[in-house]
């Protein structure tokens, strides 16, 4: 049976070295026995010396030893079907491509070798990369409407010395906006100067501002400089400004309109200098009407407003966001994971996400300690955001389908149901919108 397997290879050995695909077969004992044309393409390992060796051999993909999808092919007699992993190359150049496997079985039902396809995913990156440079802004990746638009006048208010105010919920970003705004400047090699505002009492967020002199209060010692001494010409970025007391806001208003301040203990005035960049999570113009924040300092800061939409309402950008985090950790971790599992991806795209893109982050994070190499699965990912039951994994199965008709749905509720204003934000042909406003059942609440 082994030699008729062998014979029907060799009789569409034509066929195969024809596809653009790698075709590669192997025995029972992995030992490979047919190697097409594509396959020494991509691999740049001639066919005469990739028969007859073992498949990990000439392969040498990364998870060979710990995840072969080929091996598990043989062993469970389930399929395999574009898994994405790294190869290394006869010219030890590390590449991705895409694995396909199945088993080949004799009459008996017995397994007598395995076939794998793979394609080089090289350009297909080379293309992500680009998608991703064009849908960036500094280390903010996004495709939403709303983040794009802000993506194109990020420039401008970073080319101005404007004060700036971004309001959005915690992990959304706000100061990684706060940084891209300071690094796309004039000035961005002077200093970008944080400090959380929700963090610290009165006393000490007083003296972290504007430093004092030694003898100032006991345990003054030395004279220590403030953020705003520390930021130079460059930029302070006041985070959770809506939580300082009223005292605060008063004595920051005034260096704020003077551009001056002074060291606690200190008799000299010096000169604020620095781009002044704030963020909250609070609704400050609510807290205006409330007198909990003072009007006159919310104009001062609020000449530039940006405003940052939730996780949930651009949930398109949890793929895209996957990507870039797991770019990320395999540089920080020194690890090879290829992607996420479509069972992963769905339960993620499930996940409603109120920490918004930090848990995200997290959550990919807590994956990357579980996971050793290949692909993150389900199993991976904290438990807080997985299907409590075995019921519900139909749900999370369908849940890139629910993906669609949620975003559809939001765009549809920011236009008021307008279906050329929602075509034109999704970018899809109004009789589009309305087939899958249709499929989705999606209709306009009642009045």
């Amino acid at each position: 049976m082994k030699s008729s397997f062998k014979l029907f290879l060799s009789q569409y050995q034509s066929i195969l070295d024809g596809i653009s695909d790698g075709v590669l077969a192997i025995n029972a004992d992995m030992t490979i026995i047919f190697f097409n044309r594509a396959a020494e393409r991509i691999t740049k390992v001639p066919r005469s010396e990739a028969v007859g060796r073992r498949c990990f051999e000439v392969m040498r993909v990364e998870v060979c030893e710990s995840a072969c999808c080929l091996k598990q092919t043989m062993v469970s007699g389930e399929q395999c079907e574009n898994v994405p992993v790294y190869i290394v190359r006869a010219d030890n150049k590390r590449i991705p491509i895409a694995v396909t496997t199945s088993v080949m079985r004799d009459r008996d039902g017995r397994a007598i070798g395995g076939v794998e396809t793979f394609r080089d995913l090289s350009e297909i990156n080379q293309l992500r990369q680009a998608f991703f440079k064009r849908h960036s802004f500094e280390n903010i990746v996004s495709k939403n409407n709303k983040m794009m638009d802000l993506f194109t006048i990020l420039p401008q208010v970073a080319e101005s010395r404007s004060s700036v105010l971004i309001q959005g919920d915690s992990g959304t970003g706000k100061e990684l906006v706060a940084r891209a705004i300071h690094n796309q400047g004039p000035r961005k090699n002077e200093p970008f100067v944080a400090i959380n505002c929700g963090a610290l009492p009165d006393t000490l967020i007083e003296s972290e501002l504007f430093g004092y002199k030694a003898g100032a209060f006991t345990d003054a010692r030395r004279d220590k400089p403030g953020r705003f001494t520390l930021a130079g010409e460059g930029t302070i970025f006041l985070d959770e400004i809506g939580d300082i007391s009223s005292a605060m806001q008063v004595r920051l208003l005034r260096v704020l309109e003077n551009r001056t301040y002074s060291p606690l203990g200190a008799t000299e005035t010096l000169q604020m200098k620095a781009r002044v960049i704030s963020a909250t999570h609070r609704d400050l113009e609510n807290m205006v009407v409330r007198q909990t924040f003072r009007q006159d300092l919310y104009f001062r800061i609020n000449v530039v407003k940006l405003k940052l939409p939730k996780l949930v309402e651009r949930s398109e950008d949890v793929p895209l966001l996957v990507d870039h985090f797991i770019d990320r950790f395999n540089t920080i971790a020194g690890k090879r994971i290829a992607g996420v599992t479509d069972a992963a991806m769905a339960v993620l795209m499930r996940h409603r996400w109120p920490g918004n893109v930090r848990e995200l982050e997290n959550a990919l994070e807590h994956a990357f300690v579980l996971c050793r190499s290949g692909m993150i699965d389900a199993s991976h990912l904290p438990e807080h955001i997985r299907p409590d039951d075995e019921g519900s994994r139909g749900d999370v199965a369908m849940s890139l389908r629910d993906h669609e008709g949620r975003v559809i749905l939001n765009a549809l509720v920011r236009n008021h149901w307008r279906p050329m204003a929602t075509a034109r934000e999704l970018k899809i042909d109004k009789n589009t919108l309305r087939r899958k406003i249709e499929t989705y059942g999606l209709k306009p609440p009642e009045n």
